[in-house]
């Protein structure tokens, strides 16, 4: 009996989140929030999670609403890589 080993598929990890930061050349930061629920006292808490992504084109500016998607590390900090806007900020 040979049993056939296959590899699972992977699994795309897409986050939505605003952009903070566009001063750098091709990357930028991100924001994601989440509300979490304290253990004591059971008010909701915002927690804020800085991303780093590649944008290639540099198309997104501060304030926007974009989609990235988990890669390979590009560098140090940055593991995401923009998918696409999905709203721009007011200018």
């Amino acid at each position: 009996m040979s049993a056939e080993i296959t590899k699972p598929e992977s699994v795309e990890r897409t986050i939505l989140c605003t952009v903070t930061s566009d001063k750098m050349e091709k990357s930028r930061v991100a924001v994601v929030e989440r509300l979490v629920k304290h253990p004591t006292f059971g008010k909701y808490i915002r927690r804020r999670t800085k991303l780093m992504f590649h944008d290639a084109k540099n198309l997104t500016k501060s304030g926007d609403e974009v989609l990235v998607r988990q890669t390979r590390p590009l560098s140090a900090r940055k593991k995401f890589e923009l998918v696409k806007v999905v709203r721009e900020a007011r200018r």
